[in-house]
């Protein structure tokens, strides 16, 4: 056992507990400043009470958060052997959290490293779900899965479901990022082999990721089962911003180039997309429900 106490430019890592010198599953989430308490609370525990917990859950504090959550995460990481703090001295933003997670974990040589959003919540079999897959299937290195949607009181609004297979996922990434970001349990060889979020990207940095690993030869599949209760919050349809979409708008053509899905209809489609980003919210609340809707999310509980 070793404990863990470092510090690079950014990040502080402290854990009260040692930590193993080899772990198997690790766990990476971010909060900031705009987290609700008791959303977080909801997500960390569906973490901790995993039928397959995490050896490593770890949850980076993204610069200043609200005192009522650096309190009640202090509290359950004093009560949990396997939870360890990140505290960032400024925002910096997912994509640095997760990087710094992944290259700080690396030397523990764990198999696999699951994402979780701060607002979202685990169904209890996620990871034992997800880690019996992957050691089933050593040929796909992304695994993700469908989701529930889920309103700010928790109340399921229908599952959104994407491509299961590698083939079908690669034909899908000219026209959406086909992975539920939120979801995904993915193999540390791609991390071994250099692969890592786009550090300055504050947005779609998951669409980026997933285009260079299908580029790389990487292999993507999805659980047709919903693991996760994902939160649809009031302003969703206001979100994505101009910045989001134009991000998005790059993604596609860059899939386009570098998975060779350069066609009209595409572009003609990532410019309708685009298009559509910058209309009024109530049409852009429209057309979301009219792509999960052919996408098959069926409202029942």
């Amino acid at each position: 056992m070793i404990p863990i106490s470092a510090t690079n430019n950014q990040f502080i890592l402290q854990s009260t507990y040692p930590i193993a010198s080899s772990v198997s599953i690790v766990c990476g989430m971010s909060v900031y400043i705009n987290d609700r308490l008791e959303w977080v609370k909801q997500a960390v525990e569906s973490v901790l009470n995993q039928t397959l917990p995490a050896d490593l859950f770890m949850i980076v504090l993204d610069g200043e958060v609200a005192d009522d959550i650096a309190i009640y995460l202090t509290q359950v990481e004093k009560e949990n052997p396997n939870l360890a703090l990140v505290y960032g001295i400024t925002n910096k933003g997912l994509s640095a959290c997760m990087n710094y997670i992944i290259d700080s974990t690396l030397p523990l040589n764990p198999r696999y490293f699951f994402r979780m959003d701060a607002d979202d919540i685990c169904v209890p079999h996620r990871f034992e779900k997800q880690a019996t897959l992957l050691d089933k299937h050593d040929d796909v290195d992304v695994l993700g899965s469908a989701l529930w949607e889920v309103d700010e009181q928790g109340n399921r609004a229908g599952i959104r479901r994407l491509p299961l297979t590698h083939s079908k996922l690669l034909y899908a990434f000219s026209r959406r990022c086909p992975i539920n970001h939120p979801t995904v349990a993915i193999r540390y060889s791609v991390f071994a082999r250099g692969h890592r979020y786009l550090p300055n990207m504050r947005n779609t940095q998951d669409y980026f990721l997933w285009i260079a690993l299908a580029k790389d030869g990487c292999k993507f599949a999805n659980v047709k089962e919903p693991l996760l209760h994902f939160r649809r919050i009031n302003g969703f349809y206001k979100r994505r911003g101009r910045g989001k979409s134009v991000n998005e708008f790059k993604a596609r053509l860059l899939a386009m180039d570098s998975l060779k899905q350069k066609s009209l209809q595409n572009y003609c489609y990532a410019l309708f997309v685009l298009i559509l980003r910058m209309m009024p919210s109530w049409i852009i609340k429209v057309a979301y429900k009219a792509d999960r809707f052919i996408l098959g999310l069926n409202k029942h509980n």
